[in-house]
């Protein structure tokens, strides 16, 4: 596969959060019953008589999914039992934001969530609620948390790990040495078998919506960016509407070590930088890096830009429902062979509320992809020249045949915009996609090494 650099138009960008008053487009959202049918799959899938979704506010995605509520500034537990209990139990603030949830909910308070110095003495104890609602002597419970041990990382992979262990102890002591109690955190994160794994039309078309404003505020960071501003200044021009994030937006230049992950500062760029932003909004992700240059720089795209690119298009190419991670692990080391380059961690993985759900991308990985998936294309090349950034992340969705015929029924807006995604890169950027890949992202895969010149893009040679 040959890379050159082509003049393709840049695509249009889309902030759908700013409202055309003529044309308002409504929000996508997933519809009440489907908030039924996660938690009714939930404790079918448990098969015991309680499972316990712990959140907080850095951890909040499993119980988001499961009924739309994310803690604020709280730690939260959604109980779910056998015969049909559902009770969710938050602090103090968690109270006034109750309405959110869609669907019914029995609600207690428990001050021990509420933060330090507030009234904490007037509400039962997490015991005495877990208690109250029928938690007991000889039951089985599945504790899920923000991730899980695989077999290789300790004695008792199935015992809860990623949860405070005052949860933990409290479970503990009130199912008793009869109870039984294990990790179901897989039940939901699994990268094959998770029921988040998989998405429904409606689920899709809110992440596409989220997509389509994380593009065009990281394009319009990169258009915008010029030598002499500040990161800080650059950064503005992302455009925020106060969407919730997947991540802290970064915004890194220097000529010297660069760390990729921080915040933007008040450092001044200049012409010559590396340069990266990247940003992510629920069900999202967009991240571009490059040079600051009006010029390609030749050596630049040859030793890094070109094989990079290969890479991206390998990784789209490659990506089909029935592919094993394996499979998909594989075709990228291979594009990657020659270059001195490798991924710094997964090839791509899931994607939802958080950045990242887990992966079945991995070098022996038999999980397949699969319908519903959505994919985070994130392939970070290491090790880089001090002062070289190069990266292109973008969000897609799976669809099988009959979710694809859903989408186009339900959500003709998104199908017709994933269907000129597919165009362009097939007509301009030479990539080849499998019929059931769709682009989230406007501008999916469109990556200019050199922002100065951000119409000059990679693309695969028609010579290849």
């Amino acid at each position: 596969m040959k890379i050159n650099l082509k003049q393709i138009p840049m695509p249009e960008f889309q902030f759908p959060v700013v409202p055309d008053l003529a044309r308002p487009e409504v929000i996508p959202s997933v519809p009440a019953e489907e908030y039924e049918r996660r938690l009714s799959a939930l404790i079918a899938a448990a098969g015991c008589d309680w499972v316990l979704v712990y959140a907080d506010r850095e951890h909040y995605a499993n119980l988001t999914w499961l009924v739309n509520f994310d803690p604020r500034f709280e730690e939260a537990l959604l109980a779910l039992g056998r015969s049909g209990q559902r009770t969710l139990i938050v602090g103090n603030e968690g109270m006034g934001y109750i309405p959110i949830v869609p669907v019914p909910v029995d609600v207690e308070l428990c001050q021990t969530f509420s933060l330090n110095s507030q009234p904490r003495t007037t509400a039962p104890s997490l015991k005495a609620v877990l208690a109250k609602i029928g938690l007991g002597a000889g039951q089985s419970v599945n504790l899920v948390g923000w991730k899980y041990l695989e077999v290789y990382e300790g004695d008792t992979p199935n015992a809860p790990a990623f949860v405070p262990a005052f949860f933990v102890d409290v479970v503990r002591g009130l199912i008793g040495p009869s109870g039984k109690m294990s990790d179901g955190t897989a039940l939901l994160m699994h990268p094959e078998n998770g029921l988040r794994s998989l998405n429904s039309a409606d689920q899709i078309a809110a992440f596409e919506w989220a997509a389509r404003s994380a593009s065009a505020a990281v394009f319009n960071i990169l258009r915008g960016t010029r030598p002499g501003m500040s990161e800080m200044q650059a950064i503005q021009l992302m455009r925020y509407a106060g969407q919730p994030m997947t991540m802290h937006p970064i915004f890194v230049s220097g000529k010297g070590e660069i760390n990729g992950l921080r915040s933007a500062s008040n450092k001044i760029i200049e012409y010559g930088d590396g340069v990266s932003t990247g940003l992510g909004y629920w069900g999202s992700l967009s991240c571009r890096a490059g040079m600051m240059l009006g010029q390609p720089d030749e050596s630049f795209f040859n030793q890094i830009a070109a094989p990079y690119f290969k890479v991206v298009a390998t990784w789209h190419q490659t990506m089909r429902i029935g592919a094993t991670g394996r499979d998909v692990f594989q075709a990228v080391m291979g594009a990657f062979e020659g270059s001195g380059m490798h991924p710094a961690l997964n090839p791509g993985h899931l994607t939802s509320y958080e950045e990242w759900i887990s992966s079945p991308i991995r070098p022996d990985s038999n999980e397949k992809v699969r319908s519903g998936m959505v994919f985070q294309s994130d392939i970070i090349p290491t090790p880089l020249k001090a002062g070289w950034l190069m990266n292109c992340e973008d969000t897609v969705a799976l669809a099988d045949a009959s979710l694809r015929a859903e989408l186009k029924a339900r959500h003709p807006g998104l199908w017709a915009r994933a269907q000129g995604r597919r165009q362009l890169m097939s007509e301009a950027l030479g990539i080849t996609l499998a019929e059931e890949l769709l682009p989230l992202t406007d501008g999916t895969a469109y990556l200019p090494p050199f922002w100065l010149a951000n119409e000059l893009v990679c693309a695969v040679s028609e010579e290849s």
